[in-house]
Formats: C-alpha cells, sequence, structure tokens
C-alpha cells in the first residue's frame, strides 16, 4: 500500500483501537475481535461525588474527555486515505439526592495535508463530509439504592445496541433505560428512540431505531458463569431474542478455559425481510500471556430473508474488524468460524484473527466466500496514552475483484 511516509508519520502519534489480554491471566472477555477493538478505545468513567447542597453539583462536577488521532488508508482498485483529529470532552455533575447530569461533545474533523482529495479521500473512520461535531450525551440521572434511571443521550452497551468504538465518533442513543442490581444479577430494560454515530452515518444525523424506537429488556450475570438473555422490539422492524451461556475456569496459575455459547432468534415485523436464527460457539484457552480461540456461527436459510446484528458492531463470537455473518445471509445457509490469537507482555499487545465467512446457494443459485484477517499491535504508554496499529485484508473467494486492505494508526489520549 501507498502513503507508507505519512503512515509513519500518523504512527509517531497513533493510537490503537486494539484490544488483548488485561492481566496476565484474563481472556479477550470481549467474544468477538470487533468488541475487542471496541473495549480498548473507550473513555473510563469517573466515578462522581455525592454532595449536600445544590450548589456543590457543580463544584465537584468532574470533567473527562479523550483526544482521538486516526489514520486509515484502504486500497482495493484504487486507493484511499484519511487522517482525523477529535475527541471527546465530557462534564458531569456531582450527585445530590441521588440526581446527577452529564453532557458530553463529541468532535472529528480530518487533516488535509494528511488526507486524499476527492475520491482518494477515505470516509470511513469520520464523516463524508469530513467534520463532525454533536452534543452526542445529555443526560438527567437518577440512583436509589440498587436502582439506577438515566434519561436523554447516551452510551449503552448491549447485544444489539452498542458503542462500537472503532473508529472517530462511537454510538450513543437517545434512550430511557433502568437498571437494577441484585446478587450479582443486572437487570435492564427501556426504550431506545434514536441513535447516532459512525454506524447510524454521521451525515443522517440522529436515526430512529424502530417507527416507535425499541423496547427492550435484559438479564446479565457474571461471576465465574456467564449469562445473558435479551429481548428487543424493534417496532415495524423486527422481534429479537438474545441468550448466551458461558464458563470461565482457572485451572492453575498459568492456565485458564473460558467457553460460550449463544443464540440469536429474529422475527420480522411489517414484511422487514429479517428472520432469521443464529448459533455460536466460542472456546478459548489462555496460557503463559498467549490466548488461543475459535470461535464459530452458523445462520440457517429462510428465504428471501436476513439477519440483523443490531444497532453497533452486535454480539455475534465471529464479527471481525469489518466482516460480519450479516452480509451472507440473505435467502441463504451462512456459516463462519474465526480463530485467534493474543499475546500481551508487559505494555505490549498482539491480535491475529483469521475469519472465513461461507454462504451456501441461495435461490438463484448464487454462493458467498469471504476471508479477512485482522493483525493488530498496540503500547500502554501509561494509564492515560495508548498507541498502536491495526491491518486488516478481505478476500472473495468468488470474485478477486472485490479483495481489498485496510490500514489503521490510532492514538487516544485520555484525560
Amino acid at each position: 500500500m501507498g502513503k507508507l511516509l505519512t503512515l509513519g508519520v500518523v504512527l509517531l502519534l497513533s493510537l490503537s483501537t486494539l484490544s488483548a489480554l488485561e492481566s496476565e491471566m484474563q481472556t479477550m472477555r470481549n467474544d468477538s475481535v470487533r468488541a475487542a477493538i471496541d473495549n480498548f478505545a473507550k473513555l473510563e468513567e469517573k466515578e462522581v461525588s455525592e454532595v449536600n447542597r445544590v450548589k456543590k453539583m457543580f463544584r465537584k462536577g468532574k470533567a473527562s474527555g479523550q483526544l482521538k488521532l486516526m489514520y486509515s488508508e484502504a486500497a482495493q482498485v484504487g486507493e484511499a486515505y484519511a487522517s482525523a483529529i477529535g475527541g471527546i470532552i465530557k462534564y458531569e455533575l456531582a450527585e445530590y439526592r441521588g440526581f446527577n447530569a452529564g453532557a458530553a461533545v463529541y468532535a472529528s474533523h480530518d487533516i488535509p495535508l494528511l488526507s486524499g482529495e476527492g475520491e482518494r479521500r477515505s470516509t470511513e473512520i469520520s464523516s463524508g463530509t469530513g467534520k463532525h461535531a454533536d452534543m452526542s450525551e445529555a443526560f438527567l440521572n437518577y440512583k436509589y439504592e440498587k436502582l439506577n434511571f438515566r434519561a436523554g443521550r447516551q452510551v449503552i452497551d448491549t447485544p444489539l445496541a452498542d458503542s462500537d468504538n472503532i473508529r472517530m465518533i462511537q454510538n450513543s442513543f437517545e434512550a430511557y433505560i433502568a437498571t437494577y442490581d441484585i446478587e450479582g444479577f443486572e437487570l435492564m430494560a427501556g426504550n431506545l428512540q434514536r441513535w447516532h454515530g459512525t454506524d447510524a452515518g454521521l451525515e443522517l444525523g440522529w436515526v430512529e431505531t424502530g417507527s416507535k424506537g425499541t423496547n427492550f429488556a435484559g438479564l446479565t450475570y457474571a461471576d465465574g458463569y456467564e449469562l445473558d438473555i435479551w429481548y428487543y422490539n424493534i417496532t415495524d422492524f423486527a422481534q429479537v431474542a438474545y441468550f448466551d451461556l458461558g464458563i470461565e475456569y482457572k485451572i492453575d496459575e498459568t492456565f485458564l478455559f473460558h467457553a460460550m455459547l449463544q443464540y440469536l432468534k429474529e422475527g420480522e415485523l411489517s414484511n422487514s425481510s429479517i428472520s432469521t436464527s443464529i448459533y455460536g460457539l466460542l472456546v478459548e484457552l489462555v496460557a503463559y500471556d498467549i490466548g488461543f480461540n475459535v470461535a464459530l456461527n452458523k445462520s440457517e436459510k429462510r428465504a428471501g430473508k436476513e439477519s440483523f446484528s443490531g444497532f453497533g458492531g452486535g454480539a455475534l463470537f465471529t464479527n471481525m474488524d469489518t466482516m460480519i455473518i450479516d452480509a451472507i445471509t440473505l435467502d441463504r445457509e451462512a456459516l463462519s468460524y474465526v480463530v485467534g490469537l493474543v499475546y500481551t507482555y508487559k505494555d505490549f499487545e498482539f491480535l491475529y484473527a483469521y475469519g472465513d465467512f461461507m454462504g451456501e446457494s441461495n435461490s438463484m443459485g448464487e454462493k458467498e466466500h469471504i476471508v479477512e484477517q485482522n493483525l493488530g499491535f498496540g503500547y500502554n504508554f501509561n494509564e492515560e496514552f495508548v498507541a498502536g496499529l491495526l491491518y486488516g485484508a478481505q478476500e472473495n473467494k468468488l470474485d478477486s475483484t472485490q479483495n481489498w486492505d485496510r490500514i489503521q494508526a490510532s492514538l487516544n489520549y485520555n484525560f
């Protein structure tokens, strides 16, 4: 790929949106390559203090933020590249009698000297216009013992609605959400009205999540065993049930075993064509700072129907940086598997994943077979400053004109 000199300059100021082990004896714990990338770039939430007078809510409020610099280059027949600078500025009031509020502005702007022009400017890391700014979070929060209620623009992470923070602007949602914690279990229920971010198309602004929003409820548990049970009603689009069950077992001081099963069932509403059942399996072993995992997803064939991974990166175990099984499920049975390797040494992190996505013949006799590989490097300078590199290559086994590769270098500084 060209522009290596430009890439080298940006790498001196770069961040990875790549994740690996968080400690010596911990698995990726993100259950897919895409989730691993998302998790690493998150802005850490700061705990707000509790005050006894209203005016102290402002005096004791917390300011935080993230500065992000990113370079991306993709090649197919031609070549497109771009660099962008941006980030998040957030302020959250201290808590008074259970109440507090917060707001955050997300912004991104292309760097002209490090970006192509016309068709050679990549639009995938930021917006089509090359610049974007929006108040992506603005919420009111109330907490009482184990109950929490939040209304307004906010970041959430559930199986079918998540932040997917793998480019410049992550997803956020206009929503009303209640959570309740009890003895290791968390109950969550709410309504998502609209969403916004790179996945939603920044040029479109805030996009509806169904004709009357999305109503959802979920139950989660994580303490050695893992359990997720979720239901979504995306009005006039689809009804979705999601389930996963897993176990994490520490064999001794150097070995850890992790395994999960998942099931996604979708039924169409208002002739949306969304209807399928997807099964998944993940097996992972960590030994001496090296994690090895195998993941599998299989989608049933339903004539003229396809799958929908939700508002964001999705929960399926085989989701890659770019490729997900949704791309090949229309009117066919589909199978995908991913083999991954993760290694961490002190502040250095490495990830490699190989994914194979195969679609059987549809009603027209057409098949699909796509392979994607992801290679990532990350370096933690300190708790605030992280740099790295992510490379992806996609090969269409049935149509070589669709082959492409991309490289992404980025830098995050949290404050």
